[in-house]
């Protein structure tokens, strides 16, 4: 038995903000107090107490992550490398680091479970054999499916029931964690010349439009009981007046769960980027008062990133707008993805305005319980600037600082200046943890109650929030402490966490048909052979 003693524990799941008490942890779950002897104790006595970091999106594994580690090899030539010891493997922190260093990486902040937020089921199989390669933190992934030619095949004869059966047999038969929508429709449009602007336009040849498909997932997500909503990347991704289709993608999926990914980039006004402006205000007022959806922010910082996404319409547009070097790649008949490198400039009025329109999210919305600290990592920065957001939003004089440093043509277009709003330690514990977990569905994580796996994070206490969140005293994985003294000690193996919902077994040999007649092609075991994939936690669909 592990004993941590006397921490401020921070658990707004269970109501603690801060009181100081004991935990126990033995087998790799928290446990109720007990005389028995301890085989370890450690005294956190002065010291911040909370669960383990969950980054609900994030791009970390397979076909498109694979890719930009191609498309820039010199940010690998000047990524601090992580030196090989008896302990750990060598690795390269860069803005996508292999596969080693992003499992120590977040550990070393204290993050112990990684979503990756949209890998195509073709690329599943390397996805897991990227997971099982990642160190320390348990992982997940969602399956893109807004897309899919069967889908559309489905939605266009009519036939939602078939699309539900697939869904299902596609989450069992790749190991998904839940359901992925990015641009629905858009990428299909696109191997046709085209894109979907409006949620009203058919989908290349179909006779089928996003909003079809927006509601048919969300349905769908919802009859499978899959613990996380339908994900959704909205049509428009960065292109300015497209609050407007994020307002109306809210409207169509009224009745439904659903969670809305990166919303900061689809929360711009504006008729071009000359006249780009911050439409917060509306869309937070509209989230506000519906319980049913739930948002993660993709906050912007300064900063060189790449990025990368099933968008493919969109990474072509950001290449010709900034004429730096691109890869877009179609997934046979499932999705595409694009990468494009970027910078972010504080002297730019786009940049300043996607800095300023993350932080009026997190300071508008009203119930921290409905929103995630995310960057969509490495879209718009590293998730290793999650302690310098904190910073931003517990603390309105570095905000002010910080702003004195940017755009301000594009300050004066936002609500930014005038929030004073200050997060409080219980809701950084909200929007970095707990309310992660529950919109993942995750009941045995993001917490400290009886039962919850032993993900903790203890950190020295310190007026620097920045400083505090970077560098945590200990890490315990899973009742392993493998963060000791602000240095990797222990690494464990993390686990796959993925659903297994029930479908209809013969729905394989139309699946099969389907693709052998319209594509001429053969599949063995289409898209991957399930039994020959590690065997890791299922997650209880309910």
């Amino acid at each position: 038995m592990l004993k941590i003693l006397g921490g401020y524990v921070y658990d707004p799941v269970n109501g603690c903000n801060g009181e100081s008490k004991d935990l126990c942890i033995e087998n790799g779950k928290i446990v109720a107090p007990s005389a028995g002897v301890a085989t370890r104790t450690i005294d956190a006595r002065g010291m911040i107490v909370m669960a383990g970091g969950v980054d609900m999106h994030a791009h970390i594994a397979g076909p498109k992550v694979n890719l930009a580690r191609k498309l820039v090899p010199h940010y690998h030539r000047h990524a601090a490398p992580i030196r090989c010891s008896h302990l750990i493997r060598s690795g390269l922190k860069s803005m996508v680091p292999n596969t080693f260093a992003t499992g120590y990486m977040y550990t070393g902040m204290g993050y112990t479970t990684v979503v990756d937020a949209a890998v195509a089921a073709l690329g599943a199989r390397h996805a897991h054999e990227e997971f099982d390669d990642t160190p320390v933190i348990d992982k997940a992934m969602l399956l893109v499916m807004g897309n899919n030619t069967f889908i559309l095949d489905q939605l266009e004869k009519g036939d939602c029931e078939a699309a539900r059966y697939y869904a299902a047999w596609l989450l069992t038969a790749a190991k998904g964690y839940g359901i992925k929508v990015v641009n629905p429709g858009g990428t299909e449009a696109w191997k046709f010349g085209g894109n979907t602007k409006f949620l009203s336009d058919n989908i290349g040849p179909y006779r089928v439009k996003p909003r079809d498909v927006l509601v048919t997932l969300a349905q769908v997500s919802s009859d499978l009981q899959l613990p996380h909503p339908v994900h959704i990347h909205c049509n428009n991704l960065g292109m300015p007046g497209n609050w407007e289709t994020t307002l109306e993608t809210m409207r169509i999926l009224d009745g439904h769960r659903a969670h809305m990914t990166h919303i900061q980039f689809h929360s711009y006004g504006g008729s071009d980027f000359p006249t780009m402006s911050s439409q917060v205000a509306a869309l937070v007022e509209y989230v506000n008062s519906h319980s049913n959806l739930t948002v993660d922010v993709g906050q912007v910082m300064f900063d060189q990133v790449v990025t990368m996404t099933a968008d493919a319409p969109w990474q072509y547009f950001l290449s010709r707008l900034t004429g730096e070097r691109w890869a877009n790649m179609d997934i046979e008949a499932e999705t595409g993805c694009g990468v494009v490198p970027y910078t972010y400039k504080n002297s730019s009025l786009v940049n300043t305005l996607q800095w300023a329109i993350g932080l009026e999210w997190f300071l508008l919305t009203a119930d921290p319980w409905r929103i995630a600290l995310t960057t969509d990592h490495p879209n718009g920065g590293s998730f290793m600037s999650y302690p310098s957001i904190i910073k931003l939003l517990m603390n309105r004089e570095a905000r002010r600082e910080a702003m004195a440093r940017v755009n301000q043509v594009a300050l004066g277009r936002t609500r930014l200046p005038e929030l004073d709003r200050e997060y409080s330690l219980a809701e950084i514990a909200i929007i970095t943890r707990a309310a992660p977990a529950r919109i993942l569905g995750l009941v045995n994580k993001g917490h400290l109650g009886l039962g919850a796996d032993a993900d903790i994070t203890i950190y020295n206490q310190n007026a620097d929030p920045e400083a505090m969140f970077a560098h945590p005293r200990y890490v315990i994985k899973g009742g392993s402490t493998v963060v000791e003294d602000g240095e990797l000690r222990t690494p464990v193996s993390g686990r796959t966490l993925w659903v297994a919902p029930e479908y209809d077994q013969g729905i394989e040999v139309p699946i099969r048909a389907h693709f052998e007649q319209r594509y001429s092609i053969q599949f063995d075991n289409y898209p991957i052979d399930r039994h020959d994939l590690p065997d890791n936690e299922v997650v209880p669909c309910k």
